[in-house]
């Protein structure tokens, strides 16, 4: 793999690598206090970042196993990036040989905050600065094949723009060349459990990936790519099988307006520039997945009451025997852009349609609820937000007459109380009831 590839795939763990660096350069020269240690990766952190760092304590031991730990971390920014714990273990053999290769790093109770995090966003060393190299080593001592065997992280807290928290555990094992031989991402502290695993496939960079979330799977493979000028590029096809949607959005803190169980299909690309980091791929983040819910359920929405009240509707439910459609999101620099095409909804014999985009939680589409034994389509508009979503009829079909002539040219004032009929078979409504016969 190329220099830059190695940047990516190591991450976060290639700034905290930093302190092998600090620990060999002490060593080389004398044996060093735990002060020394903890000012030398300090000042080795701000000379690579141009951001202080505070570390709270350090301790190092070069018997029985060199083992680093350092404890109480944090940079020197508005809202800091903070680390409980960080231990490396080293492998003694190597090092007595000044190779360096490290047995273990473990992260405890990282919190990553988004503004902080972007921050570090073009800092550091360019790639032809420093060889590619993730630590900064003095002559003569070298990497292993292997640099990192194994990287756990316990407790790991990214803090997005609207401020919500999420805790992640997991681990990798890595091959020669940076390659993960396995991994594992676990949400921590969801209800359901939400776990991504990945094993390397006969030492090609290609995974078998299995992702457990709602109750259901969403497995396939994932492939890595080099292409020509030093970029990367992750590419994966996945297949959701029952994932239960209110589950799966509730593990990462966000809510939903359509309740069931999805299956379908996902492709998943991303790519990244030979000036760019890990953080460059999840920003340019695409997908597309074609999806069946079956039966759904519209949580928040009544599209009855707001054909039959000809009016602005919030709240309420819909049921439908099914929900068909793409979802095609894409990652920026303010967010992901998701938007929903070719929605289809069912129930009985009837059927609705239409597009929808949702962005910071804004919501913009419209829909055509197919009426009068399905011969065309009233529209109605999607708009609102996430929390409180709106139904109501578009500019040209608020008023009777454009109703009528847009729905069944000739129908006139009647159409009214078919479309209240129609719309009730269609969405689960009760059927109207019959008047008494008169009395004789």
């Amino acid at each position: 793999m190329k220099h830059p590839a190695r940047r990516w795939l190591l991450g976060i763990a290639a700034t905290l690598l930093l302190g092998v660096g600090a620990l060999v350069w002490v060593v080389s020269v004398r044996l060093p206090t735990d002060e020394e240690v903890a000012a030398k990766i300090a000042e080795g952190f701000e000379k690579r970042f141009g951001v202080a760092l505070k570390i709270g304590g350090a301790h190092w031991s070069l018997l029985p196993v060199p083992v680093l730990a350092l404890s109480e971390i944090a940079t020197d920014q508005p809202r800091p990036i903070t680390l409980r714990r960080l231990t490396l273990r080293l492998k003694l053999a190597p090092l007595l040989q000044r190779i360096v290769a490290v047995d273990d790093l473990e992260i405890e109770s990282l919190v990553l905050p988004r503004a902080s995090v972007r921050a570090f966003r073009g800092r550091g060393p360019k790639p032809q600065e420093d060889g590619g190299n993730l630590v900064a080593l003095p002559a003569p001592w070298t990497l292993a094949p292997v640099p990192l065997e194994q990287l756990r992280w316990r407790d790991v807290v990214w803090i997005d723009r609207r401020d919500i928290a999420l805790a992640y555990d997991g681990d990798i094992r890595f091959d020669p060349g940076w390659r993960p031989r396995q991994a594992r991402l676990e949400r921590a502290g969801a209800t359901t459990l939400t776990r991504l695993r990945l094993d390397r496939l006969d030492g090609q960079d290609r995974w078998r990936t299995r992702i457990d979330v709602g109750g259901g799977t969403w497995n396939g493979v994932a492939r890595l790519e080099t292409p020509p000028g030093g970029k990367l590029r992750v590419s994966a096809e996945l297949e959701p099988r029952q994932v239960d949607i209110e589950s799966l959005v509730h593990a990462f803190g966000r809510r939903t307006s359509v309740a069931g169980k999805v299956s379908g299909h996902t492709t998943l690309r991303a790519e990244a520039g030979d000036a760019e980091e890990l953080g460059a791929l999840i920003r340019g983040l695409h997908t597309r997945t074609t999806f069946s819910v079956q039966p759904a359920t519209l949580t928040r929405l009544d599209v009855a009451k707001a054909v039959t009240t000809v009016g602005i509707s919030r709240g309420g439910t819909t049921a439908l025997d099914e929900l068909t459609g793409t979802l095609d999101t894409q990652g920026t620099e303010d967010g992901v852009v998701m938007q929903y095409s070719n929605l289809k909804a069912r129930s009985g014999v009837l059927t609705a349609s239409g597009n929808l985009k949702l962005f910071n939680r804004r919501l913009d589409g419209e829909i055509a609820v197919d009426l009068v034994d399905g011969v065309v389509g009233v529209p109605l508009k999607v708009s609102g937000t996430m929390s409180d979503p709106e139904l109501s009829l578009t500019g040209a079909a608020l008023t009777g007459a454009a109703i009528g002539s847009a729905v069944l040219p000739g129908v006139g004032t009647a159409i009214g109380a078919r479309l209240g009929q129609q719309v009730e078979k269609l969405f689960g409504g009760s059927e109207p009831k019959k008047k008494a016969a008169p009395r004789r």
